[in-house]
């Protein structure tokens, strides 16, 4: 487990943030947000008056905002600039301007190097939308979280307080605009095992996901011990 590596990759809405912490926390591994990351840099951006609809200006300030994400799964922390920006990165202006934000291939570039110093040696499970495709392609463990429009909507209106038909016509508009974007767009890896988190409660799903983990990691002790 101390060198293991958990991808966990979806849309917004999907469960991916619970699972994933749900999971680290059963398995004793580190937790990684990346989402929130992105969400960092784009507070920086509006909070230092930035055009955020302009990706030339975004780049030519992508390096300068301080990122440090804690990853304890039971207190995960976000700073920017030395401060708490936990709140901030929620606010509905980061929500609006993340997607775009985040399509900046230099904001990409940097946050890239950033994730992979933390996932180091691994014994982690990070989340986000490209992780099992570009941030960490050769975790042994994969999954790519789905749900419906509908569930997802009201799962995110019910963590936020907002409008349920509000919140999913901005999630789906988001959708489109990862999926959509040249670089690193949301897309289920290759090997990655699917689950529509639908039907299923947040307990359900970490226990899936705790159980897949628990298979790769077996077979790979098995494995290990016939090559020696």
């Amino acid at each position: 487990m101390r060198s293991l590596v958990v991808a966990i990759d979806g849309p917004s809405g999907s469960g991916k943030s619970s699972t994933s912490r749900g999971v680290a926390a059963r398995l004793g591994l580190r937790y990684l947000d990346t989402g929130a990351m992105f969400r960092a840099v784009t507070w920086w951006m509006l909070d230092h008056g930035v055009d955020v609809t302009d990706p030339a200006a975004i780049a030519a300030r992508a390096a300068e905002p301080v990122i440090e994400s804690g990853t304890d799964p039971l207190d995960p922390t976000i700073l920017l600039d030395g401060e708490d920006a936990s709140v901030a990165i929620r606010s509905d202006a980061v929500n609006a301007s993340v997607s775009p934000v985040s399509a900046v291939p230099a904001v990409r570039t940097r946050l890239l190097e950033l994730q992979r110093e933390i996932i180091g040696e691994g014994g982690i499970v990070v989340e986000g939308r490209d992780i099992g495709s570009v941030v960490a392609p050769d975790a042994p463990v994969k999954l790519f979280l789905t749900a419906d429009p509908e569930a997802r909507a009201v799962r995110r209106a019910a963590e936020a307080g907002g409008d349920v038909a509000a919140t999913q016509e901005s999630l789906l508009a988001r959708d489109e605009i990862d999926s959509g974007r040249t670089t690193a767009p949301l897309t289920m890896a290759d090997g990655a095992v699917h689950i529509d988190t639908t039907p299923y409660t947040l307990d359900e799903v970490i226990s899936q996901v705790v159980a897949l983990v628990e298979a790769v990691t077996a077979a790979s002790s098995v494995g290990s011990q016939a090559r020696e």
